[in-house]
């Protein structure tokens, strides 16, 4: 076997063990990652639906009572771009509870999303403007998002 038959090889089998990884079930790092991201997720979730609730209230619109604040947030239109982050903390909670031994692809893929997820952008689709505006206006989602961003940072080096 020549030199160039010896890297070609040397580099297939580093891919076939990389797309094997991704196959095998979760590791304990990325699942206690993947745990730890869902709660800030819920943190950044409540931090931005009080900002929203405030933001309906300036504009006009007195919230009587939580069975009101619910009825918001599953109807009004205003409160529809945190469906997004919603959705997403779902997808975390039915991978961590799942009877099956969760796919350390599937781990991945979420960690992924949430990344794409809490990026800001003026010109993105409508939860990325809307998050955008609103780390414009309360330092208080400034800080949720610092923390989620420092969680999905973390351990990703020593994931692969």
């Amino acid at each position: 076997m020549n030199r160039w038959e010896l890297v070609s090889v040397t580099f297939q089998e580093r891919v076939r063990k990389q797309v094997m990884a991704f196959e095998d079930p979760v590791n304990v790092k990325t699942f206690e990652q993947l745990s730890d991201v869902r709660h800030s997720l819920l943190r950044l979730h409540k931090t931005l639906l009080e900002h929203q609730r405030k933001a309906y209230e300036r504009a006009g619109g007195e919230i009587a009572n939580s069975y009101q604040l619910l009825k918001l947030v599953l109807h009004d239109q205003l409160f529809a771009w945190l469906h997004h982050l919603s959705g997403l903390v779902v997808q975390i909670d039915e991978l961590l509870d799942s009877d099956e031994q969760p796919r350390q692809a599937d781990a991945m893929n979420l960690l992924n999303q949430a990344r794409f997820l809490i990026t800001p952008s003026e010109a993105g689709d409508e939860f990325q403007r809307k998050y955008f505006e609103s780390l414009q206006e309360s330092p208080d989602v400034v800080l949720a998002h610092s923390e989620l961003v420092q969680l999905l940072g973390k351990r990703i080096s020593q994931i692969h």
